[in-house]
C-alpha cells in the first residue's frame, strides 16, 4: 500500500505546484566566448507566436533565419503536446525519466547556473496543467527562474557529439546500401542452383501477397501460478482452403511466437500474424504482463509504478510458459490435436521483444559487459541504454533463458548491445535477422543491430535496413483501445505501409527456408531480391555478411566539419525550429532534440518507453 500511496502521490503533484506562485522565465541567455552575453526574452517569442509580429529585440536573431524557418518556428511555439500532468510526472520521475532530465539539466540551467533539473522537472508539470497546455512558451512560462541559461559549452560539447553520431550512421547507411547492391549476385549456399541463372523476380509469387489458407484465431488466458502472470495470447491457426495445394504446409503446422515491445499489445503484429498464417505457419502473439500497453496505461496515469528490472527475466520466461501449455493442450484439446509442430518454433520480436527472443535463441544476459557500460558516461543519444542499465539492479547469475525449441529468431530494431555484448551474441548458433531503421532514436542502429550482427557467428544470418524508417513504422497504426503513448508525427516517420510489405515478405522467406527447410524460398532471401522490393522514401537493403573491420572501415573525415559560426546559429535560442527548418537550414534533423531540448528530450523519454 505504501508504494501505491507513493505512485498515487505523484498523480497530485501537478495539482499542489499549481497552487504554488512561480516566478516564471523572462529572458533565455548564453555566454558565447568571446562576443559576450546574448538574450532574447520569451514575450517575443510569445509575440510571435501569437501574433506573428518580429519584435526588435527578435529581429537580431530573426534576420538569420529564411521565411519558411521563421514560419515552421511560429509553428512550434503554437504547438500543444497533448500530456497530461500525471503522465509528465509519472515520466520525470521514473529512473529513466530523472536521467534524462539530469543530462539535459547540465544544459539549461537556472539564474544562478545551477544544473535545471528541478527547475526543468516542475516546469513540464506545471505546462502540462496549464489550460493552454504543454507548449514551448507556456514551458518557459512556468520556468521556476527570471532566467533561462543555456550552457554554451555544453550545448556545443553535445552538438559535436550528436553530429559525430549522426555522421558515423549515415556513413554506415551509405556502405550498407552499396555494399548490398554490389552483392546482388544470386548466390546461396542452401540453393545452388540458384546461383547457375539470373532470378526475374516478377515471374516469382509474390510474397507479400496473402497465401492460401485461411486462418482461425482463438483466445487464450495462459496463468502462471508461480511468477504470477496472467498471459493473454492469441493463437492463430491454419485452415486449408480449395485453392491449397500438397506443396503448402501441412499439419503439424510450425509455430511462431510474436513478442511485442513495452507500451504494445497482440494488436501491434496482427497484420503479420495473419499474414503468416495464411502462408500456412501457426502463430502464438502473446501479451507480456509487466510491460504491456494495459500495464504502460496503468503506469501513466498513477496506479503503478515503473517497469520492473524483473521483466528482463519474465518476458522469456514468459514464452517458454506459452510452450509449455501448448505442449499440455495438444494432447489434450481436440482442436488442437496434430495442429502445432512445437519441436520447430520461430520467435519474433520488436524492440524490448527483440532483446527477449535473442535470449530464448541463447544470449544471456552479460552483467559484466552492463557495468562496464552503465556508468555516468552512458550514451544520451542512445535512449535503449537508459532500459538496458536497469538490469544491473538484478543479482548478477545466469538466469537460464534459452529455450532449444527456438530453431530460428527475427529481431525488430533490438535492444542488444550493453546487456548481450559480442561475447553472448556470438553463443546464438540459429539462424538470425536483424531488423534495422536508420531514424531510429530508441534503438539506434549502428550500436544495436548493424554492430551486433557482426558478433553473429551463425552461418545463416540477415541484416536488413529500412532506410529512413523509424522505431515505430514495424507497428501497426494504433486503435483507441492501445494508443497509450502521446508519440509526435514528427517520430512516427513516412507512410509505414512499404515497411508493412517487406516485413510480410522476408518473414515468409525466413521461415520457409529455415523452419521447413524449403531452399528455393532462400531466393528470395538475396540483396538483389530486397532491390527489387525497395520502394522510396523506406529503401530496403539486406546484407548477409558484414564484419566489425568493415563496420569501421566508413571513417568520418575532418572535410565535414562544421564551422563555428554555422554552430553558433544553430545554438541562437531564436532560431529554434522544426525538423523540416532544421533540414532546410543543412542542419541534421535529430539535432531538433538539441535546440529544442525542453521540448524535444522530454518526447524522447515517452519514444524510449515503447522498446
Amino acid at each position: 500500500m505504501k508504494k501505491l500511496g507513493k505512485y498515487l502521490s505523484l498523480g497530485l503533484i501537478s495539482t499542489l505546484l499549481t497552487a504554488t506562485p512561480g516566478m516564471g522565465a523572462e529572458r533565455i541567455s548564453f555566454f558565447y566566448p568571446p562576443f559576450g552575453e546574448f538574450s532574447l526574452s520569451v514575450d517575443s517569442l510569445e509575440i510571435f507566436a501569437k501574433e506573428g509580429k518580429i519584435t526588435d529585440e527578435l529581429a537580431f536573431y530573426a534576420s538569420r533565419a529564411n521565411p519558411q524557418q521563421l514560419a515552421q518556428l511560429r509553428e512550434l511555439l503554437q504547438q500543444k503536446f497533448n500530456v497530461t500532468p500525471t503522465l509528465v510526472s509519472q515520466v520525470t520521475y521514473s529512473p529513466i525519466g530523472e536521467d534524462l532530465i539530469q543530462r539535459l539539466g547540465s544544459l539549461i540551467r537556472t539564474e544562478s547556473r545551477q544544473n535545471g533539473f528541478f527547475a526543468l522537472r516542475s516546469s513540464l508539470i506545471l505546462a502540462a496543467a496549464d489550460p493552454e497546455g504543454l507548449t514551448v512558451v507556456n514551458l518557459l512560462r512556468q520556468f521556476p527562474s527570471r532566467t533561462m541559461r543555456l550552457s554554451f559549452t555544453e550545448g556545443l560539447k553535445i552538438v559535436d557529439d550528436l553530429l559525430q553520431v549522426l555522421q558515423k550512421r549515415d556513413e554506415v547507411v551509405t556502405w550498407i546500401q552499396q555494399e548490398a547492391i554490389a552483392s546482388t549476385a544470386p548466390i546461396d549456399p542452401l540453393n545452388p542452383e540458384v546461383a547457375k541463372s539470373t532470378i526475374s523476380w516478377d515471374q516469382l509469387p509474390d510474397l507479400r501477397s496473402p497465401g492460401s489458407f485461411t486462418w482461425r484465431r482463438s483466445e487464450l488466458i495462459l496463468r502462471d501460478k508461480s511468477r504470477n502472470r496472467v498471459i493473454p495470447t492469441h493463437l492463430y491457426l491454419p485452415q486449408a482452403t480449395a485453392s491449397t495445394s500438397p506443396e503448402d504446409p501441412s499439419p503439424p503446422f510450425p509455430l511462431i511466437v510474436i513478442s511485442h515491445g513495452i507500451a504494445s499489445d497482440r494488436s501491434s503484429f496482427a497484420y503479420l500474424a495473419e499474414h503468416l498464417a495464411s502462408s500456412g505457419f501457426a502463430v502464438a502473439v502473446l501479451e507480456h504482463p509487466g510491460s504491456n500497453a494495459e500495464r504502460v496505461e496503468r503506469y501513466l496515469t498513477g496506479l503503478a509504478g515503473p517497469l520492473e528490472a524483473e521483466e528482463f527475466i519474465n518476458r522469456p520466461l514468459d514464452i517458454t510458459f506459452l510452450l509449455d501449455e501448448l505442449e499440455i493442450r495438444v494432447k489434450s484439446n481436440p482442436d488442437l490435436q496434430g495442429k502445432l509442430n512445437l519441436e520447430e518454433v520461430g520467435a519474433i520480436g520488436h524492440s524490448f521483444g527483440g532483446y527477449t527472443v535473442l535470449t530464448l535463441a541463447g544470449a544471456n544476459i552479460n552483467f559484466q559487459q552492463l557495468q562496464k557500460d552503465c556508468g555516468s558516461n552512458i550514451s544520451s543519444f542512445n535512449l535503449s541504454l537508459f532500459l538496458q542499465c536497469q538490469v544491473t539492479e538484478l543479482e548478477a547469475k545466469d538466469y537460464q533463458l534459452k529455450d532449444e525449441r527456438i530453431k530460428a529468431v527475427l529481431a525488430i530494431n533490438p535492444l542488444s548491445s550493453s546487456i548481450f555484448g559480442e561475447s553472448e551474441i556470438s553463443q546464438i548458433q540459429v539462424p538470425v535477422m536483424l531488423v534495422a531503421s536508420s531514424q531510429d532514436i530508441a534503438t539506434p542502429m549502428v550500436s544495436e543491430q548493424v554492430r551486433p550482427f557482426t558478433w553473429l557467428t551463425t552461418p545463416h544470418k540477415y541484416l536488413v535496413l529500412i532506410e529512413n524508417a523509424t522505431h515505430f513504422s514495424a507497428i501497426a497504426k494504433p486503435t483507441p483501445g492501445n494508443d497509450v503513448l502521446p508519440i509526435p508525427p514528427a517520430l512516427l516517420g513516412p507512410n509505414p505501409e512499404p515497411a508493412y510489405g517487406y516485413l510480410k515478405n522476408l518473414n515468409v522467406a525466413f521461415w520457409q527456408t529455415h523452419l521447413l527447410n524449403r531452399p528455393e524460398y532462400a531466393s528470395y532471401l538475396q540483396p538483389s531480391y530486397a532491390q527489387y522490393l525497395s520502394q522510396a522514401p523506406l529503401n530496403l537493403s539486406l546484407l548477409k555478411s558484414l564484419s566489425a573491420e568493415q563496420l569501421i572501415e566508413p571513417r568520418m573525415t575532418r572535410s565535414h566539419a562544421i564551422p563555428a559560426s554555422t554552430i553558433f546559429a544553430w545554438m541562437t535560442p531564436g532560431l529554434i525550429s522544426s525538423p523540416q527548418a532544421f533540414k532546410a537550414s543543412g542542419v541534421p534533423t535529430a539535432a531538433v532534440g538539441i535546440f529544442n531540448p525542453s521540448v524535444n528530450m522530454f518526447l524522447a523519454a515517452f519514444s524510449s518507453l515503447e522498446l
